[in-house]
């Protein structure tokens, strides 16, 4: 069944999002943040993590072709499939490193040769020319269906958290994680910096949802460009 979208989804989901830091950060009220957390979330997810809810991704999706969601200009080469690739990679890497000092959906599912690439990080170092080989080369389909295996998995744990943890940054020996498993290389530590000089609390306003959909609208403003090279193909 599909979903009307709410009146202006957009300044809704921000408003809640003022919420959702104020409950977080200065009142630290974990019990009256996670439903506000688990609705963000689930609208920057597909529809199909949370039945009944309208999703920006299902929207910003919606009609591109498998060579659409792989385009890349040479300006820009970060195509749509990178961008989801990028937002699943963040999530997966900080929930559950970082928040949960769980194994990352990536590992524990077996999804590296299911998508059909090589790269374990989040991407923030790749060369425009590692970005274009991922776009050509990542399974779709596969790539749909981590991003919504990581969504079920940030839903559980955050559902079973102890938010003691939310109020200091994250140990140090989550941290070191990050570069064990070659999630954040060297070159691009400055992201482990700022996720270890935040709350762990600071983990749910960016990775988990607000970084979704700051991607989600870039490849909301590609669309009309992407749909041009559709009519000239």
């Amino acid at each position: 069944m599909k979903t009307d979208p709410p009146n202006n989804p957009r300044r809704v989901w921000n408003e809640n999002h003022a919420a959702l830091r104020c409950l977080l950060l200065k009142d630290k009220d974990y019990s009256k943040a996670l439903p506000i957390f688990l609705s963000q979330h689930g609208m920057a997810h597909s529809a199909r993590l949370r039945a009944g809810v309208w999703s920006f991704q299902d929207e910003v999706l919606s009609g591109l072709t498998p060579e659409q969601l792989r385009y890349g200009s040479p300006k820009n080469p970060h195509s749509a499939a990178w961008k989801i690739w990028h937002i699943a990679r963040i999530e997966d890497v900080t929930m559950n490193l970082l928040l949960a000092d769980s194994p990352q959906v990536l590992h524990s599912g077996g999804w590296l040769g299911r998508l059909e690439i090589s790269c374990v990080s989040v991407g923030n170092e790749q060369s425009d020319e590692e970005i274009v080989e991922l776009s050509a080369d990542i399974n779709l389909k596969a790539l749909l269906a981590y991003r919504l295996a990581v969504g079920k998995r940030t839903r559980s744990l955050v559902r079973r958290l102890d938010p003691v943890i939310l109020w200091k940054p994250p140990t140090p020996d989550r941290l070191q994680r990050l570069s064990a498993e070659g999630a954040v290389i060297d070159r691009v530590s400055w992201l482990r910096d700022y996720w270890g000089g935040h709350p762990a609390a600071n983990l749910f306003l960016m990775p988990a949802s607000r970084h979704c959909l700051v991607h989600l609208n870039e490849i909301e403003r590609m669309r009309p460009k992407l749909q041009r090279l559709k009519a000239h193909s």
